[in-house]
Order: structure tokens, then C-alpha cells, then sequence
């Protein structure tokens, strides 16, 4: 029995010291990929010079995701009466800036804030991992190596675009950076220059932030004239197979089919417009019925949970 445990031992510090060294070897692999898409060998010396794996990082990442949370649960996490009143008095106060992104891209300016609050607290908690080490973690731990390796090299892009500096490119343990948590590749596809400065600051600058996730919302299929969504109430005997982003019916429809507002009053009459009901707790939970940026807000976080919340802090930010 020692002597298997003094194997496994040697094996297991041999195995370590392999994953060092290949690690470093991978890394210079990386440096020359970089090079050959054309980023400048000072910025990839600068950004990789000293990287090394971040064991935390492969913690978090294997982790499993709470899938015993309910809705209510998670709802009370990222909503509160305290992010509530910090989003309307954001909204207040940097209402200009709002104002500008949401009449540029269509998107009304309470679903840019409820974004910025729920995912970085209105910019208070952005993560504090540099995002190329954490990157470079995951590009070389092998479960998703080809997404975050791409990642990587579009972060290195960013630095060698100019628009931050390496020691400042902080984000969470998977890379999603900045106060609107954009990955790399979303950096590439919907971050803007709001602020007309030559850079896209989603970091520091809060008419790039604003811009940018307007941007993301515009260019996604958001329909600035609609709604998210709304809370309803279901009528006894429900079909549970009616539940779900998969069944969409008109206002009408739902409304034949005994649907009323939380009241119990009539919906409002929205002729063309599609949607379905969503019920993330079950029909004997809140329930929801979902329109077209409802979905839009999925492509963002396809998460049911987030999306209907990012809806209800708009809501009440508006009120």
C-alpha cells in the first residue's frame, strides 16, 4: 500500500512538472499563432512574457452550475431594493449618456442599465483576474481549448488595437471583461466608441460601456418599440405543454386561453406580436409571457433566469 502511494506520488509531481513544461511550450506556440495573425511581437512579449496557469481559474471552471437554484432564489440574489433604487439613481445620473447610446441604437435606456447592474453591480464588480493569464488557462486545459484559444488571440488583438493596457485588462475567471462583461469576441462585434475618443473603453469609460451594450441589444434584433415581456397569470388546468420558449402564439391567442395580467385583468392588445410563456419555477411559479427581446436578451445570456430578471430590473429602473 506505501509503496502504491509512493507511486502515485512521483507520478502525480512527475505529471506536474510535465504540465509546466508543457505549458511553456504551448505558450510559445501561441506567440508565434499571434505573430502570424499579424499582432506585433511587442505587444505579444509584453502581454505573455511571464503567464503562467492559474489554478483557481480551473477550479471555477470545473465547478458544476447550481442547478438546484430556483428562479425565486436566484431572483432575490441579483435583485434587491438595493440595486433597485442604485439602477434608477444611475439612470439619473448619467442620464445624457443614456440617452445618447438608446436614441443612436434603439434601445431604451432602463435595459442598458439593468444589464450594467446585474452583471457588474453598475460597474462595482468587474472581476479580478487578468484575462490573458485566465485565458491562457483555459486555451491550454484541453475541455474547451479551441473557443478560449481563440478568445485569447482576439484579446491579444484588443491590446494590440490599444484600447487597454495588459495590466489593466481585468475580467472575470472566463475572460467576459469590463463593466458589460463582453469576451473578446463580443469586444470585436458590438464594442463602440461612444465617447468619440479613438478607443473602445468598456473598462473605465461609461459612454463606451452604455454604447456598447446598446449596440450589442441593436444589432441582436431588438425591436425598440416592445417590450421585453410582462408577468402574467395563468388560469387554472394550464397545459404544461404550452409552457416554454418553443410555443409562440399572438396576445389574442393567450388571451382566449384564459392568460391575464397578475390582476386579473384583460392583457394589452398588441396585434402581430408573438410570444410564450415562460414559467422558470413551474406554472405554479411566477410566470412570464416572453416577447422578440426577451430572446434578444438570451443571445446575451442564455439563461432564462438572467433574462427574465434583466427585464424585471428594467421595469422597475423605469418606474
Amino acid at each position: 500500500m506505501r509503496v502504491a502511494l509512493l507511486t502515485l506520488f512521483i507520478v502525480t509531481l512527475s505529471s506536474a512538472a510535465f504540465a509546466a513544461q508543457n505549458f511553456d511550450a504551448w505558450l510559445d506556440g501561441v506567440r508565434k499563432d499571434a505573430m502570424r495573425q499579424g499582432i506585433s511581437e511587442e505587444t505579444v512579449q509584453l502581454a505573455l512574457n511571464g503567464v503562467k496557469p492559474i489554478p483557481r481559474v480551473i477550479e471555477l471552471d470545473r465547478k458544476q452550475p447550481e442547478g438546484s437554484m430556483t428562479f425565486a432564489q436566484y431572483y432575490d440574489r441579483v435583485i434587491n431594493e438595493q440595486r433597485i433604487k442604485q439602477g434608477r439613481y444611475e439612470y439619473r445620473k448619467h442620464r445624457d449618456a443614456l440617452e445618447v447610446a438608446a436614441k443612436k441604437y434603439g434601445v431604451p435606456a432602463h435595459y442598458i442599465v439593468a444589464l450594467w447592474g446585474i452583471e457588474t453591480n453598475y460597474g462595482g464588480n468587474t472581476g479580478g483576474f487578468k484575462v490573458i493569464p485566465a485565458l491562457a488557462t483555459l486555451a491550454h486545459d484541453g475541455r474547451r481549448s479551441d473557443f478560449f484559444r481563440k478568445e485569447l488571440m482576439n484579446a491579444l488583438k484588443i491590446l494590440d488595437e490599444g484600447h487597454i493596457a495588459p495590466n489593466n485588462m481585468k475580467g472575470s475567471w472566463a475572460g467576459a471583461m469590463g463593466q458589460n462583461q463582453f469576451m473578446p469576441s463580443s469586444f470585436h462585434n458590438f464594442a463602440v466608441d461612444g465617447n468619440n475618443d479613438g478607443k473602445r473603453d468598456i473598462w473605465g469609460s461609461l459612454p463606451d460601456v452604455f454604447a456598447s451594450t446598446a449596440n450589442y441589444l441593436s444589432r441582436s434584433g431588438w425591436k425598440e418599440d416592445e417590450r421585453w415581456g410582462r408577468e402574467v397569470k395563468l388560469p387554472k388546468g394550464f397545459p404544461k405543454s404550452l409552457e416554454g420558449k418553443g410555443t409562440r402564439k399572438s396576445i389574442d391567442e393567450w388571451t382566449k386561453l384564459g392568460v391575464t395580467l397578475p390582476s386579473g385583468g384583460k392583457l394589452p392588445n398588441a396585434p402581430g406580436l408573438q410570444a410564450s410563456v415562460i414559467a422558470p419555477d413551474g406554472l405554479n411559479g411566477r410566470t412570464f409571457l416572453a416577447y422578440g427581446n426577451f430572446r434578444v436578451i438570451m443571445k446575451w445570456n442564455n439563461s432564462t433566469y438572467f433574462a427574465t430578471s434583466v427585464g424585471l430590473l428594467a421595469d422597475q429602473i423605469a418606474q
